[in-house]
């Protein structure tokens, strides 16, 4: 019997709804519980796909190839438990299919309304696909309020009462703000939002209290009586230095005990925690330290690099040093001796990315990495950029390019119109629609034996996902390894060019893929875990 875990927001975005989900996860995980985490969008983008990185933050990949929000990378990194498209739903997705039914008369007739047509695909959606989990925690985006997020409220109310109140705990997220000149917190904002939450015909059964210090006894007092809430069950989320600790503080603050009482299961023990005690003791004890610069088109929302940002991270924990990241904007570069700015550092990262914007800026820094030994990783656009540039410089192709921004002669990196996925064979046309188009999930990879990848990795063949439209262009391999560029893993039927590395460099690695995606702190990925190892060679020496 799967149990439902509502987790809302209120006062305002940005207050860790994510991670509080992730954390509860985790912890009762570690207590021997099988969970099943999902996100609920109120947005009217059918995915995440087509949105900027500056509204959205990152576009998160799953497996079965659904682009999604960037909280479900926490929910991956803290739980294990592999995302799912059934995972993440938003306001267009649930109003394409509603209106899909009405076209084709499965209404019968019926004036498709809101109420009940909508909520019921809403309610559809968080109890589809599930099988034994004993817990599945539905985040709910935005903040309550909004006019948005409206139809979710009403679709997860029914849905309390239709499962029962033994079965479904609805937990909101509030802030406390510090008024210095009070020189207190203050409790009105969130007794105003969970007034809110009623208003919905909702009643928070927990509580998660944001704030940047401790909060008085007396503050939480007031907080239970005037919000109705049992005061054990109004939980402290104070700020943390590593993202982290945030499932130890939560347990200490009761959080996972509390959760379970509410259940009626019983609370026996103490959940193993000592995976993330080792990691936080890692984090906040590294024995040295490396710099990392990121060239990218988008270091001004650093959202927009989040998962990106933790595989760095679990590279360091991986080999107990702290990985300092220098964002840089690749359209600095493209100044004559701004390049200069990468003396110093101890490795080069340039990550995905679309359109024209900042990419000579971009072959520059893989210019730079590739001639002065610095150990250089290319993700996605990072490694057409490195073929890109080892095309004009090595091979001589002067003009080489990519015909995602024009007509090159020859253009080295090309659209992709057609390729395998199982046993069948997906199309494109340039012109077409841009969302969920691209190259999406995973795909397997062949490694060639005698290549810094495979030893790497340790094995032939790879699952890697992938999230792109262009492709290097299969028919310049030949040229390019005879100036040094290996072709080092490719698409099983040897068609598409998966990653590219420099023989005899320190470390120049470049792939088409996404590996951050699949990186955790407790199982870093292998091809972060060794470029950090090789920046650690490169700070010796600096």
């Amino acid at each position: 019997m799967t149990r439902f875990i509502f987790i809302t927001g209120g006062v305002v975005s940005s207050l860790g709804k994510g991670l509080a989900s992730a954390a509860l996860g985790a912890l009762l995980q570690a207590r021997g519980f099988k969970v099943r985490l999902r996100k609920l969008d109120p947005y009217l983008n059918v995915d995440p796909g087509t949105m900027s990185p500056y509204q959205h933050g990152e576009v998160y990949v799953t497996d079965d190839g659904a682009e999604t929000d960037l909280d479900l990378g926490h929910y991956e990194r803290f739980t294990g438990v592999p995302t799912r498209k059934s995972d993440n739903i938003t306001t267009g997705r649930i109003y394409s299919n509603v209106i899909a039914k009405e076209r084709r008369g499965d209404y019968l007739g019926a004036t498709v309304q809101v109420i009940p047509h909508i909520t019921d695909a809403i309610k559809e959606f968080i109890a589809a696909d599930l099988t034994d989990e004993d817990f599945c925690l539905c985040e709910v985006g935005g903040t309550v309020g909004d006019i948005e997020s409206l139809p979710f409220l009403e679709a997860i109310r029914q849905f309390g009462n239709d499962v029962g109140p033994e079965r479904a705990l609805f937990c909101h997220v509030t802030l406390l703000p510090y008024i210095p000149a009070a020189g207190e917190l203050k409790t009105k904002p969130t007794q105003h939002s969970v007034k809110e939450l009623l208003s919905v015909g909702i009643q928070p059964q927990m509580l998660l209290c944001r704030a940047d210090r401790p909060i008085p006894e007396n503050e939480k007092r007031k907080i239970a009586l005037f919000c109705n809430v049992a005061k054990e069950r109004v939980i402290s989320a104070l700020d943390v230095d590593t993202i982290y600790q945030v499932p130890i503080s939560y347990h200490e603050q009761g959080f996972d005990s509390e959760v379970l009482k509410y259940f009626g299961l019983p609370v026996t023990g103490e959940p193993d925690l000592g995976r993330w005690e080792e990691i936080v003791r890692r984090v906040r004890n590294p024995e040295g330290e490396v710099t990392i610069a990121v060239v990218g088109k988008y270091t001004s929302l650093l959202d927009a690099y989040k998962s990106l940002g933790e595989a760095l991270t679990h590279g360091g924990i991986a080999n107990n040093v702290k990985v300092k990241l220098d964002w840089l904007d690749a359209e600095i570069f493209e100044t004559d001796g701004a390049v200069h700015r990468l003396e110093g550092v101890h490795g080069i990262l340039v990550p995905g990315g679309f359109g024209e914007r900042g990419t000579e800026g971009k072959i520059k820094a893989a210019e730079f990495a590739r001639t002065h030994n610095i150990p250089y990783f290319g993700i996605c656009f990072g490694m057409q950029m490195a073929v890109i540039e080892a095309s004009r410089h090595l091979a001589g192709l002067d003009h080489a390019g990519s015909s995602e921004f024009g007509n090159p002669d020859p253009a080295v990196v090309g659209l992709m119109t057609e390729w395998v996925r199982g046993n069948q064979m997906e199309k494109r046309e340039a012109g077409g629609d841009l969302g969920g188009t691209m190259r999406l999930g995973a795909y397997s990879c062949h490694l060639l034996p005698g290549t810094k990848v495979r030893e790497i990795y340790g094995s032939d063949e790879i699952q890697e996902r992938h999230r792109h439209r262009y492709e290097v262009n299969i028919n310049f391999r030949q040229k390019l390894e005879t100036v040094g560029l290996k072709f080092s893993g490719l698409s099983p039927d040897g068609v598409l060019p998966e990653i590219v590395e420099v023989p005899g460099h320190p470390w120049f690695i470049g792939v088409q893929f996404h590996p951050e995606l699949k990186s955790k702190p407790f199982e870093p990925h292998p091809l972060f875990t060794s470029f950090i190892r090789a920046a650690i060679e490169q700070s010796r020496l600096v």
